[in-house]
């Protein structure tokens, strides 16, 4: 008998036969890597039922020295839950809201919870989880802690890390590490939690986490503004930013090739004028009272702006339907992108100050290499992450296109890190960006890290092959 088939007896003898997958139409799915490059190759697939059971097969992993790839929802872009063999631990089933404090403002759930159930529950107690990314209707919040996802908030509210209080967590050797602290300050040695945050599942697997609410929005107004000119991008931020700071929940960056991509290859979406524009932005207002005076301020904001040809047009959202249509535009270029044909992406960030000068110069350098190619930026740009992507020139196929996809991510990324960026401002590093982290970080980060990986999981079992 295989080393292998002995070990999955011996999970079924102890868990149940229920606990371990056999069938390949139930396996697929949890194979499944979401931009299609690369497909999980696991010799076991299970799926606990709590932080106790997967403390178990952790610890029998650790033993056997069998490698073990957490999967949440599966949403990832740099195939972060690959396998290539061992066990992948499916999240799925523990996904239970366990509790929330309206007083203290917290939500304790189990890794894998859905985003937007998370937020639905968190709005029947009148309070806020402002966690927000395109694939939240799928996405398990475990894997939003372990990649540190960013999402439309960030401007306001920061990342995920800055969304969290305590964590629980198995380590490599089967601990369970109980971090579940809903305390606000607590200065009491290292900080375990956000080591763990964004570690992607190589030095422990989160099970459990404590959730900071906010006040729910009472007063929201959303506006989708044309521009002709790219430049004009900061000033309208700059404005926006200096009159609603407080307010201001999300600024977020546009381009008419998008939207075109959208209207040719998607059902539903509607273009908010009737005059093309260049470049749009979105941006989002909101309040936690009411204030009917927020939507008079910004549409008086916007008048200046237009008498100064900053902008051209602006249209605002006069219901929550209208304010859904405008927010799918946004949410959507990815798919209709993915529609158009190749696309090479990037996920960066430079300082805000620097980001149309980063659209503007990497057009310019990526169009050296291959004339024809099309550029489609958009993303976060009051944070400063861009979704640098790139869509193949009518010209060509798919294949010969990807094959430009070294050339010009080094291209794109040395222009990041003239500008002081990053080479993954919201994805992480999963296994394909493993090179270019290597290649940009200085030795001293990679020794640190690759110090902290070897103390905590020796014999590289969590995540194997993932970062490093």
């Amino acid at each position: 008998m295989k080393p292998i088939t002995k070990f999955r007896n011996q999970i079924i003898q102890i868990f149940g036969a229920d606990f371990v997958l056999t069938d390949p139409n139930d396996i697929s799915p949890y194979l499944h890597e979401e931009r299609g490059l690369k497909r999980s190759n696991a010799d076991i697939v299970v799926r606990p039922r709590s932080s106790k059971d997967l403390a178990i097969l952790v610890k029998l992993c650790s033993k056997n020295k069998i490698p073990i790839v957490p999967v949440g929802g599966l949403t990832g872009l740099v195939g972060g839950a690959v396998a290539t063999g061992g066990v992948i631990a499916a999240t799925d089933r523990m996904s239970k809201i366990l509790s929330i404090d309206q007083v203290n403002k917290t939500m304790t759930v189990e890794a894998g919870c859905i985003l937007a159930n998370i937020q639905k529950e968190a709005i029947k107690h009148d309070c806020f989880f402002p966690l927000s990314l395109g694939a939240e209707g799928s996405c398990r919040i475990g894997g939003n802690l372990a990649t540190n996802a960013g999402g439309v908030g960030v401007l306001r509210y920061g990342n995920t890390r800055d969304l969290v209080l305590g964590l629980e967590v198995i380590m490599p050797n089967g601990d369970i590490w109980d971090g579940l602290t809903a305390l606000r300050k607590d200065n009491t040695g290292y900080d375990l939690k956000n080591l763990l945050i964004g570690s992607e599942g190589t030095l422990g697997i989160i099970t459990k986490a404590v959730l900071k609410l906010f006040p729910l929005p009472k007063t929201t107004v959303t506006a989708f503004i044309g521009l002709n000119q790219l430049n004009k991008v900061l000033e309208l931020y700059e404005g926006v930013q200096k009159r609603f700071h407080e307010s201001l929940s999300a600024f977020e960056l546009i381009s008419r090739i998008g939207l075109d991509m959208e209207l040719q290859h998607l059902s539903g979406i509607n273009d908010p004028f009737l005059q093309n524009y260049p470049y749009y932005t979105l941006v989002e207002l909101t309040t936690s009272f009411e204030d009917p005076d927020l939507r008079t301020g910004l549409e008086s904001l916007l008048e200046s702006f237009l008498e100064n040809q900053i902008i051209i047009n602006a249209v605002f959202a006069e219901n929550t339907q209208q304010k859904s249509s405008l927010w799918r535009i946004r949410e959507e270029l990815p798919a209709a992108q993915s529609r158009e044909g190749g696309s090479i992406k990037h996920d960066v960030s430079v300082p805000v100050s620097k980001t149309v000068d980063f659209i503007t110069e990497a057009s310019k350098r990526v169009k050296i290499i291959l004339p024809g190619i099309r550029p489609c930026p958009f993303g976060h740009i009051g944070d400063g992450n861009i979704h640098y992507n790139l869509t193949q020139p009518i010209t060509i196929s798919r294949n010969e296109f990807m094959s430009y996809s070294s050339e010009i991510n080094r291209v794109v990324h040395d222009l990041v890190a003239e500008m002081d960026g990053s080479i993954s401002a919201e994805h992480g590093i999963g296994y394909l960006k493993k090179s270019e982290l290597n290649h940009y970080a200085s030795p001293v980060k990679i020794r640190i890290m690759r110090s902290i990986k070897a103390a905590l999981d020796p014999d590289n079992i969590m995540n194997p092959g993932k970062i490093f």
